[in-house]
């Protein structure tokens, strides 16, 4: 059973800075190199970087893919696994190879608590990202538009709203995602599978997101307030759309008229007065609609219902 696992990357990554001039040699090969153990790895096909002015004087560790710096070797040789895809460390229970922080995941011990909030984690790197959800730290900036994020993922994943990269495809149907768990999230539309459900009405969601916006219809709870004129909303997309109202921004146009509307919802009923589809079909007369909303409306001409 193997007890060590290296994850330093995180804490021992250096940033470049204007201030520090940087002397570089490349270390070459060792022709008798064999393989390193994790206490002691060789820096071969990378580089011993050295600043020479600056608050951080010494040895930077420089990876020969990236040129990414780490202040000890250890974090260079766990990094450079990010490349050869190496997992030297693998779980009884499955195949991730993370192994003592995603054991955890099996155990359910999470022995990193925040002070803040009292909320735990399974790594002390996840703790660090939540914490600046307290103090309001976004130390990690798009050089596109400036946007800044909490974490290094959440900057990766809104970069390819820039480059359009949609690097997770969907077996099914071949729809294109920006994040893995997107495509989990769309993969369930193809096997119907619903695992969150609510314990007030049982209704049954596909993405957890939804059902924490469904629960608050339940509690009334309204997170989302209008900066302008001070109406609240269940999620931060409805708030989006509210907000438009004031800024007068119709974001979606249809191709075939020109029209333009505040939010895709619309432009998709739009569509329909276009392409004739009625995808909403009352069950007692057959009678069929193009919003749900005209459904709802319709069915109560059935059941006699006057909610207003």
């Amino acid at each position: 059973m193997l007890s060590v696992n290296y994850k330093v990357e995180d804490e021992d990554t250096v940033q470049r800075s204007s201030g520090v001039n940087l002397t570089t040699c490349t270390v070459p090969p060792d022709p008798s190199y064999n393989a390193p153990k994790p206490e002691d790895p060789s820096p071969d096909q990378s580089q011993i970087v050295t600043t020479s002015t600056g608050q951080n004087r010494g040895k930077r560790f420089q990876c020969g893919e990236c040129g990414k710096q780490f202040t000890k070797s250890s974090g260079l040789f766990t990094h450079r696994r990010t490349h050869t895809g190496e997992k030297p460390y693998s779980c009884s229970m499955c195949t991730k190879s993370n192994l003592v922080t995603h054991k955890r995941i099996h155990t359910g011990e999470k022995p990193f608590p925040c002070s803040e909030c009292g909320k735990c984690f399974t790594s002390k790197s996840n703790l660090v990202t939540h914490q600046r959800s307290h103090t309001g730290e976004k130390p990690f900036s798009c050089l596109q538009c400036g946007k800044c994020f909490i974490s290094k993922s959440n900057l990766d994943t809104h970069e390819r709203s820039h480059t359009g990269e949609k690097p997770f495809p969907c077996s099914r149907c071949g729809k294109c995602f920006i994040t893995k768990a997107k495509l989990r999230a769309h993969q369930r539309s193809h096997t119907g599978e619903k695992p969150f459900s609510c314990s007030l009405c049982g209704k049954c969601f596909s993405q957890k997101s939804h059902l924490v916006k469904h629960e608050r219809i339940h509690t009334g709870e309204k997170p989302y307030s209008c900066s302008l004129c001070g109406k609240c909303f269940i999620s931060k997309s409805n708030l989006n759309i509210h907000e438009r109202i004031h800024t007068g921004e119709k974001p979606y146009l249809c191709s075939l008229c020109g029209k333009c509307f505040t939010d895709k919802l619309h432009l998709v009923r739009h569509s329909r007065s276009h392409t004739g589809e009625k995808p909403y079909s009352c069950s007692e007369c057959g009678k069929c609609f193009t919003s749900k909303s005209n459904l709802v409306r319709h069915e109560r001409s059935h059941t006699g219902e006057r909610p207003y």
